[in-house]
């Protein structure tokens, strides 16, 4: 029998240090890049708020409870008293005793928290592997080999450690889709035999920048099951790696600060790097945030590269002995084209993405948009860093809905033009209530409401003392010099299709509380936050391009024995215990399902869903598991399917090509393969009903 390497947790979290090392570069051990002095908003209000401002706000919060998305009592939800009169949980949380079904949607039996080398799922449910690492998708790419990979096939193949997923339309052809994957980074130690980290080579550096990017892939359906197969070699398909051509776009793109000495114009970048979570668009077209793109340059020394955690030494890839494009000290202003929205339009292979410039520079874990009622897209975003901001950007133009090539390419434009703002939060109850311990404040629930902090428009600068330019590519700073609320790592995030409340998964900040940082607030109740939470955020359902929101947290995660956790109020003895929530996604019947990413509670990542609405507001079920070191990214829950993107599986400390610490999805003897994964029921039916 094979033995695998025990879990380790040497990093914060559940993460092992491997993870750390390959995907962020170590940044939870890195100093804070934020060491912004900003207010806690429940004792002050000051700073870049106006009075306008704050009225603006109450009224918001004051009309979305006219019209039923006020967060203290919204569609669905049990008035704090009714809780009291039946006996509830003390809060404003339910206080009956939910049916014993579930409910619609999940209905299934929840899968145990354990550590299996395998996805595991739900009992009645199967399920498929779609698509792994380096399967060939374009024509002439060769089938994968580990022992003779080259850049050249690896640039033809699916991309390494899968995360985003969209699943688009393809109605020309029946029983397809399309299928668009990020490729976050790349763990050469888990992709070469005998990798020297210290002396990569120019063949293995060239694939791995293969092997970064995007994927789009059409898949086909098979009728009797939940099955989807990659259709190898469609015309629709395409890689994009990290030097694949891209287009600077919106009013920073020409600007002095993202011009190079292979690009004087300031418009066009070789590659993306670190796409992590995304969006799809209205119109067709789908969004990819770069993330932890500081990792791959080298010898920074100006305060705005720190500020951004670029180091100031040699990288862990070492790319920069390979391309000085990747030596800050060579190409100052190549890190600043990267950290923006990339826009794909994955039907039409010829098109040049698009890095959106109006939506900011910053860590950008996704980006989806929801519309106005008069048609302006609204896109919500969170910079994945401990202590950094949660943002929007509303569209000054409106969508178009025909169907024309003249109205694809207008909409094509829509997020050049427009206002990028940040959050800042007031919590509803007096600073001292919030020691640390998560525990509940006085009124019975962390909620109150907030400002939108407008940043620029167009190439109108609202921050005093920096140009709209300078707002574009440094937005950290902007939100720095603002007072934005700081938050515990943002990540993904999704505006539920029937309310219109957003949901933003807070992931961790175990440096909360710690001597010289700031300390815990209203949505941020816990130092030494190791397990996170998720805040509902809710605008007005006509016009969330105003200025004001309410908000409230949704779920507060860890051990639902813990007395620190919240579950909406829902009986704790009924729920799934649940760590480091990090993608979301809705289902059907307007459940959101959570992916999750470095579980500190001992046991492995996985899927759950949790109703957001009605009765059993609250109750959140483990759907799936991941195999040993997997995160769980990129969640789709379609009526009669489930797909899960099985990031980094295997990515264990010790582990290598030579030592394998699992043996999914092959089996042993096999390489570990990051892969994309359906899951259905077996008897047909539709998924939790």
């Amino acid at each position: 029998m094979r033995t695998f390497l025990p879990m380790l947790s040497s990093h914060p979290g559940g993460r092992s240090a491997l993870t750390c090392r390959y995907r962020c570069g170590d940044a939870c051990f890195h100093e804070v890049p934020n060491k912004s002095d900003n207010e806690y908003l429940g004792d002050v209000i000051a700073g870049a708020l106006s009075r306008r401002s704050l009225v603006r706000a109450a009224a918001v919060v004051t009309v979305a409870a006219a019209t039923g998305t006020a967060l203290a009592a919204g569609p669905g939800d049990v008035p704090a008293s009714a809780a009291v009169a039946t006996g509830g949980t003390g809060g404003k949380g339910h206080g009956h005793t939910p049916a014993p079904d579930g409910a619609r949607g999940l209905r299934f039996t929840p899968v145990a928290p354990n550590v299996a080398d395998q996805v595991t799922v739900p009992a009645g449910y199967s399920q498929h592997v779609v698509i792994r690492w380096g399967e060939p998708i374009l024509r002439g790419a060769p089938a994968f080999d580990p022992d003779r990979q080259t850049a050249k096939a690896q640039a033809g193949q699916f991309g390494y450690n899968n995360d985003f997923l969209s699943l688009l339309p393809l109605k020309s052809e029946r029983g397809r889709q399309v299928l668009v994957a990020n490729h976050e980074y790349t763990d050469e130690i888990l992709m070469f035999k005998g990798y020297s980290a210290a002396a990569p080579t120019r063949e293995q550096v060239e694939i791995a920048w293969a092997a970064h990017g995007l994927s789009v892939v059409v898949v086909e359906e098979d009728r009797g099951s939940g099955k989807l197969t990659a259709v190898t070699r469609h015309q629709l398909n395409r890689r994009l790696t990290a030097t694949s051509e891209f287009r600077l776009t919106g009013p920073a793109a020409g600007s002095a600060l993202l011009r190079t000495s292979a690009d004087r114009t300031g418009t066009k970048v070789l590659g993306t790097l670190n796409n992590c979570a995304g969006g799809t668009t209205p119109w067709g077209t789908t969004l990819h945030g770069e993330e932890n793109f500081n990792q791959y340059f080298a010898n920074a020394s100006s305060t705005t590269d720190l500020r951004y955690g670029i180091g100031t030494g040699a990288t862990e890839r070492k790319w920069e002995l390979f391309d000085k494009r990747f030596d800050v000290k060579q190409e100052p202003n190549e890190p600043h084209r990267f950290g923006w929205v990339v826009e794909l339009d994955p039907y039409d292979p010829e098109s040049t993405p698009r890095k959106r410039t109006a939506l900011g520079r910053f860590k950008h874990e996704a980006a989806q948009p929801r519309l106005t009622a008069d048609g302006r897209p609204v896109v919500y975003m969170g910079d994945d860093e401990r202590f950094d901001y949660f943002y929007k950007f509303v569209s000054s133009k409106r969508m178009r809905k025909g169907g024309s090539r003249a109205d694809h390419a207008y909409n094509l434009t829509l997020l050049d033009e427009g206002t990028l703002y940040v959050a800042k939060l007031t919590g509803d109850s007096p600073a001292g209530e919030f020691d640390g311990t998560g525990k509940l404040p006085a009124d019975g629930e962390f909620d109150g409401s907030g400002v939108w902090i407008p940043l620029a428009t167009g190439d109108v600068s609202h921050v005093p003392g920096m140009t709209a330019e300078e707002v574009y590519v440094f937005t950290r700073l902007a939100g720095d010099k603002v007072g934005a609320t700081k938050m515990d790592r943002p990540e993904d995030v999704e505006p539920s299709p029937r309310t219109g409340r957003v949901y933003i998964a807070l992931t961790n900040n175990t440096d909360r509380g710690k001597a010289g940082k700031a300390g815990a607030d209203e949505a941020n109740p816990r130092n030494a936050n190791k397990h996170g939470q998720i805040l509902e955020l809710a605008e007005n359902w006509d016009d969330p391009a105003g200025d004001g929101f309410a908000w409230r947290l949704f779920l507060v995660a860890g051990d639902p024995k813990d007395p620190a956790t919240y579950f909406a109020g829902f009986p704790k003895d009924k729920v799934s215990p649940i760590s480091c929530p990090d993608n979301v996604a809705f289902d059907p019947h307007g459940n959101l399902w959570i992916s999750t990413d470095g579980n500190a509670l001992g046991t492995h990542d996985g899927l759950f869903g949790v109703a957001t609405q009605g009765e059993r507001r609250g109750e959140l079920k483990q759907f799936l598991t991941m195999p040993n070191g997997a995160e769980t990214c990129g969640p789709i829950v379609q009526d009669r399917r489930v797909l899960v993107a099985v990031q980094h599986p295997g990515e264990i400390d010790g582990a290598t090509v030579e030592k394998p610490a699992s043996a999914w999805p092959d089996g042993p003897g096999r390489i570990v393969r990051p892969s994309v994964v359906a899951v259905w029921r077996k008897d047909g039916r539709d998924i939790g009903v």
